[in-house]
Order: structure tokens, then C-alpha cells, then sequence
């Protein structure tokens, strides 16, 4: 094994040669075609003189007249460049006289792999702590306890949210707004918490909160938190139940477990926050414009399907039958010459994205949130009566 004891990332490719050759060729090839081929920085040569790449150790076995392996290559350089120096290798298409193909296999963060073992070291060091009845394990428990709560933290469905374990599960939700702030709700055991990422409200999570009895919005202490309560209560209607927050100035990703606890049951019915917010701003929001609706908009609007479902109004005028909130976009892209998506409930990001794609002239949605993207109309259901 190469001596890794300083590196930070051990660089692991695989080797297969059309023909014969030896160890000291395929390190003289490693040295010799990736000279010129990357910046002077990275000349491996020097770094190997500097101990900033350590000894290459190269395994290897004949079969059938041909060679394969593995090259191990010890770096104590940074993620960046010891991604170069792994696919600079992969350029070498001979050693000696035999064709060649090198591909990096991975490039293992050493560091990490030893703080793993520590964690499962310190697993098992607990469960014996624990068997013998230590008297002093309590505090061992909790700090162990926290290391395996945050690893359970996750991502929600291919949505990006950072989620916990127990999001689907359980009958309660918390809307946080940053990855931190679920880690955070994690390591004081909530594991039902997930995050909007900052990026609009994505329309998985409003189909989420459809199954839960209580969504609460836990929010960081500051006037970003307040235009977040207020977009979740216009997108999440009256499944938004209650909304809480941080400490003025302070954030939910560092709140003491006692604070959030506190903060936490002192969450408001989400309509009373929402009056309370909208009154401390003083109520100045932009006049509404009249709006001009055309007659076939009005006629679309009366196809409006059941809660949560969307209709499509094809280019000669028929209606498509109902369709979930996840087929949209499939049936945009195999339809051409849709004139107008209906949907009953909130026009979200998701569905901008869809019908500007998809040269969709115009959005009839129960609420419009945000500004409808250039050359797609959007019509509210308040806007038609």
C-alpha cells in the first residue's frame, strides 16, 4: 500500500494494457506523458520531491498475455488539483509497446473515510459504555446521539430540499428555510423538518403538506423570514396552519435545543401571523391593476378540474382530460400547440418553467405567485369575477 499517513485524497485508477509491460514502465509513463500536459504547479516530479504526492504503488496481474491493476496515488494537495493530476492519467494511451486505457476509479477523501471509522468506532464504544452501566455515559449518549441524528438528514425525492427521516411519516410538518436549519432541528431529535432551499416553493412540497394535519413554518428572526411566511401563506393556503420564529436577529440553524423547544410552541395560527406581518409593514403593497380578460379566458376558466389537478386547452379549443401536478410537464412536451394550462390551485415556479418551454401563451390558476415569465399571460381566479 502507498504511504498515505499525510494525504488528504487517495487517487485510485485502473490500468488495462493490450500487451506486457512492467511496473517501472507504467510509473515511467505516469511521469513521462503527463509532463508539459498540466501547469508547471502540478509537475509530478516536483511534487513527488516536495511530499506533496506520496510513493505511487502500482498492483498488477497477467491474464492471457495482457496486464490490468490499480494505481494508488497519495495526495496531500487540494480536491481541485488532485482532480487534474486523476484525469491527466487518464490521457496516456500506451505504456512501452502495448495500447493503454487508464480510468480513475475514484479519488477517496482520506480524512473522511478515518472520521467515518471514528463514528462507528465510537458506536460501539457507546453500546459498551452503555452495557456496563456507566454512571457517566449519559453525556457520551447525547453527543454520539447528535452524530447519528444529523446523518440521517436527507434529501426529499429528487427536489434538492434537505429533509429529515420522518417528513413522509408523520402527520406534522415543519418548513424550515436552509439545509443548516434542518441539520440543526435534526440534532435536537426533530426529524420532520424540511427546507425550501431559498429558491421559491418547489411543487412537491405543496403536494407534501396535502397529507399532513399540522405544517408549521419555523423561520429565522428577520424580515427575509417574514416575505417567506407571507409566500408559503399564499402558495399553502389553509394548509399552512401555524407559523413560528427566531428570536429577533437570530436564525434557526443556531438555536440552542432550549430555544427552539420555546420558539417552536410559541407558534401563531399562520392567518393571525400573516395579519400581524402584513400590519406591521403598514399595508403599502402596490395597487392592484384592473386586468382586461378575454372572453376564451373566462370559457377556460370554467374547465377548471378538482383540487390539485390541471387541464390543458389544446390548439383547437377541446379540453385534455385532468392531470396530476407530476405529468404536466410530460404532456406539455408531447402535445404541441397547447394554448393555455388550467390549474385549481397555486401557479408556482414549476409551472412557469413549463409553459415557457413549452410556448404556453397563457396560465389560468386558482392564485398567481411571482411574476409570470415573458410571453406567458397569467389569470387568477379573482381576476374573472
Amino acid at each position: 500500500m502507498a504511504d498515505s499517513s499525510n494525504a488528504k485524497y487517495m487517487i485510485r485508477v485502473k490500468v488495462h494494457l493490450d500487451g506486457q509491460a512492467q511496473r517501472k514502465d507504467i510509473i515511467g509513463a505516469i511521469f513521462g506523458q503527463t509532463e508539459g500536459l498540466m501547469p508547471e504547479a502540478l509537475d509530478l516530479r516536483k511534487l513527488q520531491r516536495s511530499g506533496r504526492i506520496g510513493h505511487i504503488d502500482v498492483t498488477t496481474e497477467s491474464k492471457k498475455g495482457k496486464i490490468s491493476g490499480i494505481i494508488e496515488i497519495p495526495s496531500s494537495l487540494e480536491n481541485v488539483e488532485s482532480a487534474i493530476i486523476g484525469a491527466a492519467l487518464e490521457t496516456i494511451e500506451r505504456i512501452g509497446p502495448a495500447k493503454a486505457t487508464l480510468k480513475v476509479a475514484d479519488i477517496t477523501n482520506i480524512r473522511s473515510s478515518k472520521r467515518e471509522a471514528m463514528v462507528d468506532r465510537a458506536k460501539d464504544l457507546l453500546l459498551d459504555i452503555v452495557q456496563q452501566r456507566d454512571t457517566d455515559a449519559s453525556g457520551l449518549i447525547d453527543e454520539v446521539r447528535s452524530v447519528l441524528t444529523t446523518s440521517e438528514v436527507t434529501t426529499y425525492k429528487d427536489t434538492g430540499m434537505t429533509c429529515g427521516p420522518n417528513v413522509e411519516g408523520s402527520d406534522a410538518l415543519i418548513i424550515v428555510e436552509g439545509r443548516n436549519d434542518v441539520l440543526n432541528l435534526a440534532k435536537c431529535g426533530i426529524k420532520n423538518s424540511i427546507a425550501v432551499m431559498g429558491a421559491g416553493i418547489d411543487n412537491a412540497l405543496v403536494e407534501l403538506v396535502q397529507s399532513k394535519s399540522m405544517v408549521t413554518a419555523f423561520l429565522d428572526g428577520d424580515r427575509g423570514g417574514k416575505m417567506i411566511a407571507l409566500e408559503l401563506a399564499g402558495i399553502l393556503e389553509d394548509k399552512l396552519t401555524r407559523i413560528a420564529f427566531a428570536p429577533a436577529g437570530r436564525e434557526v440553524e443556531h438555536l440552542e435545543k432550549k430555544l427552539v423547544g420555546k420558539h417552536l410552541g410559541q407558534a401563531e395560527p399562520a392567518a393571525r401571523a400573516v395579519g400581524r406581518i402584513q400590519a406591521e409593514d403598514g399595508g403599502n403593497g402596490a395597487a392592484k391593476k384592473a386586468v382586461e380578460i378575454p372572453d376564451e379566458v373566462r370559457a377556460w376558466a370554467e374547465q377548471m378540474p378538482g383540487p390539485r389537478k390541471a387541464v390543458f386547452i389544446l390548439e383547437d379549443g377541446s379540453v385534455s382530460d385532468a392531470i396530476g401536478a407530476s405529468k404536466l410537464a410530460e404532456f406539455a412536451v408531447e402535445n404541441e400547440g397547447v394554448q393555455a394550462i388550467v390549474i385549481n390551485g397555486p401557479a408556482t415556479d414549476r409551472i412557469w418553467e413549463i409553459a415557457s418551454e413549452n410556448g404556453i401563451a397563457s396560465v389560468v390558476a386558482k392564485k398567481v405567485n411571482g411574476k409570470a415569465p415573458a410571453g406567458v399571460e397569467a389569470y387568477a381566479l379573482s381576476d374573472l369575477k
